[in-house]
């Protein structure tokens, strides 16, 4: 697998960005990118390399999430 850098202009744009890849995940495995998350920590699911690619997407989900409600508590 290649791994690949993408840039973005702002946080905003990266998270908007994570979460169409979360839910075309979502839509080809008709589950949720949460009860996918809590599976897959749990070992219920198995190492292919989709399962890690969407783990890793939630988890930069995730960051990106607590990173704008940080500036935004900041800001207010």
């Amino acid at each position: 697998m290649r791994k690949q850098t993408i840039t973005y202009s702002s946080p905003v744009d990266a998270l908007v960005a994570v979460a169409k890849r979360l839910s075309n995940y979502e839509s080809r495995q008709q589950m949720e990118s949460e009860e996918f998350y809590q599976c897959y920590c749990q070992g219920q699911l198995g190492d292919d390399a989709v399962f890690i690619e969407w783990a890793n997407d939630y988890r930069h989900y995730l960051a990106l999430r607590q990173e704008l409600d940080e500036r935004l508590n900041h800001a207010a």
